[in-house]
């Protein structure tokens, strides 16, 4: 089975969020089901240094709005083939924002583009190699169902929503430069609230709709959560999906990771705990040690952190934050580091400490409002810190909550909380402390969490039946 996945980032090349891990680790977990993945990226800087000189497969002498071409070659553990194409991907720095913290003006042109090579490929193949299905992600590959349709049709095509609130909204007024059919600008095609939506056209074009939970796959048809898009998710609802997204668990394994003191037990941690408080300058403390590894964002619900934070600290407990972005909460924990020993807090992002907090910590906190998959609470699961989760998406998908249900039946591996508010959030670090203090509750939570299979397996499985019955149909 021949599958090319268009995406705009994938790691270890590029990423800013769970996006890319997922368009990383999906080629190796479908190897195993007979599935030959290649990953069409932009050819920014970082890609294309990895990529070296490689073949050409394509070129394109107007590629909104200069010459482009598609490079063929092997990256990262990965096979590419990569837009190279200056005037839009030769940029520094984040794949969307500018220097000055905002939307490259130009995006929607940049991933119309990634989406017209999409189609291209799609209907005339790199060389020799043709695929069977596109598979795109995001809003960022949304448009390749409307250029499949004006180029006469393709392959079979699947679009992932991984979060649901980038629709890719662009003018009407664009319509023209995004090279758009203006009989499809309907509610059966690309328009939306008056706009222009990429996601909204892969939505309504795709043979075939993931997300990246069974419980973000039913949220998505609620007002609540489906962004202006639950209408659509609702009329699209037999086509829809939800798989659960795995963990790189040779990336993620407490017996192997270079970043830290290698364990396999609850005993094993005692040495990443000690580590990572002389490193954050943290004292002993009689609670828990929490740790955060997010984006600051609403979304992301760290603001009910910091309004809950004195309950955690009052039952003896800490917490380490590492994470950038909304400068009001940057400076709320820069705060709180400041006034409470007990509180460190790194602004910013680094791989190899975000490995040296979640094996070290007890907890991981991830209080998302909405978390479409979420791969933190795996990342705390594979490594014996317990998840506090809430109640939403793929968190509860992929978290046992300590009921006293599940702990009479020894199934627990976190906590849950709901609804997803402040006072919720002090009542689930409370019960926290309360199963941390019990020596004989706490360490089967850490046993239970480090059991749960939080890899590709399954997930793999169930995209390759996807694929098959698409290609089948064909």
């Amino acid at each position: 089975m021949r599958v090319l996945s268009v995406a705009s980032e994938c790691a270890p090349l590029v990423k800013t969020g769970g996006l890319a891990d997922v368009a990383g680790a999906l080629p190796a977990a479908l190897a195993g089901q007979g599935v030959d993945m290649r990953t069409l990226l932009p050819g920014y800087p970082a890609v294309m240094a990895a990529l070296g000189e490689t073949p050409e497969v394509a070129r394109f002498d107007d590629l909104f709005g200069g010459q482009g071409r598609v490079l063929a070659g092997r990256a990262g553990g990965l096979d590419l083939l990569v837009i190279d194409a200056p005037h839009l991907f030769a940029r520094a720095g984040n794949p969307y924002l500018g220097p000055d913290g905002r939307d490259w003006p130009d995006n929607p042109e940049r991933f119309a583009a990634l989406s017209w090579i999409g189609a291209h490929l799609g209907v005339h193949g790199a060389q020799r190699w043709h695929p069977q299905i596109l598979h795109g992600h995001d809003w960022q590959a949304g448009l390749m169902t409307e250029y499949l349709r004006q180029m006469g049709g393709g392959p079979a095509t699947v679009l992932t929503i991984h979060n649901i609130a980038f629709t890719g909204t662009t003018d009407v007024g664009r319509m023209h430069s995004l090279r758009l059919d203006p009989n499809r600008y309907t509610v059966d095609g690309y328009e939306f609230w008056g706009g222009i939506s990429a996601l909204k056209a892969g939505l309504m074009g795709a043979d075939a709709l993931t997300t990246v939970s069974p419980t973000y796959a039913e949220e998505l048809m609620t007002p609540d959560y489906g962004m202006g898009l639950d209408g659509v998710m609702r009329y699209r609802r037999e086509s829809l999906t939800g798989i659960l997204n795995g963990i790189d668990t040779d990336a993620w394994n407490p017996a192997t990771d270079p970043a830290i003191h290698p364990y396999g037990d609850l005993d094993g941690k005692a040495a990443n705990k000690s580590a990572l408080r002389a490193e954050m300058g943290l004292p002993d403390a009689d609670g828990p040690l929490c740790v955060i590894v997010s984006r600051m964002t609403h979304q992301k619900g760290l603001d009910l952190v910091l309004a809950a934070l004195p309950a955690l600290l009052d039952h003896g407990g800490q917490l380490v934050l590492l994470g950038s972005g909304d400068p009001a909460l940057e400076h709320g924990f820069r705060m709180a580091g400041e006034q409470h020993p007990d509180v460190a807090v790194r602004i910013g992002y680094d791989e190899s400490l975000s490995h040296r907090l979640i094996a070290g910590g007890d907890a991981i906190l991830v209080p998302s409002r909405f978390e479409p998959c979420g791969l933190t609470q795996m990342y705390g699961l594979r490594y014996g810190t317990i998840p506090v989760v809430g109640l939403t998406g793929g968190l509860a998908d992929t978290v046992i909550n300590a009921s006293p249900a599940a702990l009479a039946q020894g199934v627990a591996t976190g906590v849950q909380f709901s609804p997803v508010t402040a006072d919720a959030l002090r009542n689930a670090l409370v019960r926290l402390c309360q199963l941390y203090a019990d020596r004989d509750i706490w360490p089967r939570l850490v046993a239970n969490a480090m059991a749960q299979p939080v890899g590709w397996d399954q997930s793999a499985r169930a995209y390759a039946a996807l694929y098959d019955r698409l290609a089948a149909a064909r």
